[in-house]
């Protein structure tokens, strides 16, 4: 099931991609690429581990060391870490995903290496990025409000309660409870657990809603998948990849719910005959969204419709989203995402190209950025049933 050609390329470029400090984003300098960033460097050292490599694994061990070694003493994380040492919290926000990431990075590592002794030398870290995103609720509801670009779609429109940040944080508590024996930090994931269930799906007739808003924004919202979020104004229309493959990998929905999400993503993947989008529909000209949207970038607007965020399609995401069909026996649909991640990888000679677009299936990204090969890695790795700790 597991191209061999693919995955020795993708492990060739986690290789180039290392460091002394760590993983950095892509093997040459681009923007700020050539760095350890706590997401993209987890992601990775996610996909170091599952491949049982051991050059990849001292890898992994050292982002893990740069990351917490650069912890902000109000602990959120570093944004990305340059090998020279320099630091970076952010752009115009900070990363209100990053705290969740390293503590799922360093859990899994001492997990999987059975080096729980590694990951108790940062107990005082984590504590800190647990404090620092139960203050980022605000109202002490269990969901945290997360600034618009505080998370890995740093150019898109989305802020408030964004699912794929609040199934992180479960994820992170779930794990450290198993590795430093917190009880407390098991009932909080739980907590933010029965919340998510309640809210982020539609159902119109559930009680304890989080906010009475919610029950005359639900009249038009989305019916067969996990909301990309909501906030006081709106609940977000469009379908966050991240988020739903996410809620499955973590166990999140029924049966009903998952198998009508299966559904809608095997019907997209007909639809596409390709990679499936990070985000749909795509925001067009002359749609509400756009004007929001051309005006959140960094450097130059790369979000044109079909591109990056909007609508872009990336084999980081489509890896871990075949993982997610794996864990819910949807084991050839996984088969066939995962061979059309090996091909968008090679395009180019191998130029493993952050993302592809959404119409053309051209690479329009940074090349040889690491995720790409990370996200084959973690596909390849649950065809082969292996596992992480959920």
């Amino acid at each position: 099931m597991v191209n061999e050609s693919a995955y020795a390329s993708s492990i060739d470029l986690l290789k180039r991609a290392s460091t002394p400090t760590g993983f950095v984003a892509a093997v040459q300098e681009h923007d700020n690429y050539r760095r350890i960033w706590t997401r993209d460097g987890t992601i990775n050292s996610l996909a170091a581990i599952l491949s049982e490599d051991e050059a990849l694994a001292g890898t992994a061990r050292a982002t893990m060391q740069t990351i917490f070694s650069n912890q902000h003493k109000s602990g959120f994380m570093p944004s990305n870490v340059s090998p020279s040492g320099g630091v970076s919290y952010g752009g115009t926000v900070g990363r209100a995903d990053n705290p969740s990431w390293a503590v799922i990075g360093l859990c899994q590592y001492a997990l999987y290496r059975n080096d729980l002794q590694f990951a108790r030398q940062y107990q005082k870290n984590v504590e800190a990025c647990f404090s620092v995103m139960d203050a980022w609720e605000f109202n002490g509801k269990h969901l945290m409000y997360v600034p618009q670009s505080g998370d890995w779609a740093d150019e898109y429109i989305q802020h408030g309660y964004v699912l794929f940040n609040q199934l992180l944080r479960v994820w992170a508590l779930r794990l450290a409870a198993k590795v430093f024996g917190n009880t407390a930090w098991l009932e909080k994931s739980g907590k933010i657990t029965d919340v998510i269930r309640v809210n982020f799906w539609n159902n119109q007739d559930a009680k304890n809603l989080y906010a009475p808003n919610l029950s005359h924004q639900l009249e038009h919202a989305p019916m067969d998948f996990w909301f990309l979020g909501f906030n006081p104004s709106r609940i977000y229309s469009q379908f966050d990849l991240q988020a739903n493959t996410l809620a499955l990998l973590l166990g999140i929905g029924n049966s009903k719910q998952d198998q009508t999400l299966a559904e809608l993503i095997r019907g997209l993947f007909m639809q596409q005959q390709n990679l499936l989008p990070s985000f749909f529909p795509t925001i067009q000209y002359g749609d509400a969204d756009m004007a929001e949207l051309q005006n959140n970038y960094a450097y130059s607007f790369r979000n044109i419709p079909g591109e990056f965020h909007n609508g872009g399609l990336w084999s980081v995401w489509n890896g871990w989203l075949a993982a997610a069909l794996c864990t819910i026996e949807e084991t050839g649909l996984a088969v066939q995402l995962t061979e059309k991640i090996a091909a968008a990888n090679s395009l180019n000679n191998n130029e493993f190209n952050e993302c592809l677009h959404g119409v053309s299936g051209k690479p329009i990204g940074v090349p040889h950025c690491a995720w790409s090969a990370g996200g084959y890695l973690v596909a390849a790795a649950y065809l082969e049933g292996k596992r992480l700790f959920i």
